[in-house]
């Protein structure tokens, strides 16, 4: 059937995505500390995506989560800039352009929002990823912005929207 579906995420997603963002960083060999991993809103994303000018989608495979990405302000940053949070998929989401997809729906949400500027952080050895960012426009920064709590992504990017 291979039925993909990319919607905002519900309660009852909270620990399905939970999960995938845990297992893809154990993958990736990430450490927990200064990371996605140990966000205390990790087990609670419904409640935490669930404010003004913040949204959180997930990709449904056959009603399965494979993966999800979301925008919210930038903490301690400017008005204008969002950030581009969360955003892990499954290795079976890998690959099938849904990355692209789905920030192409984060950024038309904060641009809806009237945000100006997307900002995320990642990994160096997330070439895959940086490589998608790069694809679609987001740009490196010699310094991080806001204060996000994740220490150990030292890699910065900007967009403009």
């Amino acid at each position: 059937m291979n039925q993909i579906v990319i919607r905002e995420i519900q309660e009852r997603d909270n620990f399905e995505i939970a999960t995938i963002v845990r297992d893809v960083l154990m993958e990736m060999g990430a450490p927990k500390v200064g990371t996605a991993y140990a966000d205390p809103q990790l087990d609670f994303m419904f409640e935490a995506y669930n404010l003004p000018k913040t949204v959180y989608f997930v990709v449904e495979k056959d009603h399965k989560i494979i993966g999800g990405a979301g925008i919210s302000q930038l903490e301690n940053g400017e008005e204008t800039i969002c950030e581009l949070q969360k955003m892990y998929f499954l290795p079976e989401a890998r690959g099938l352009g849904l990355g692209i997809k789905i920030i192409e729906k984060c950024l038309q949400r904060a641009k809806d929002f009237g945000f100006e500027s997307c900002y995320l952080e990642t990994m160096p050895y997330m070439e895959a990823a940086q490589k998608l960012y790069k694809k679609v426009g987001f740009e490196y920064l010699c310094q991080p912005l806001g204060n996000t709590g994740h220490t150990s992504c030292p890699v910065w990017m900007l967009k403009k929207i």
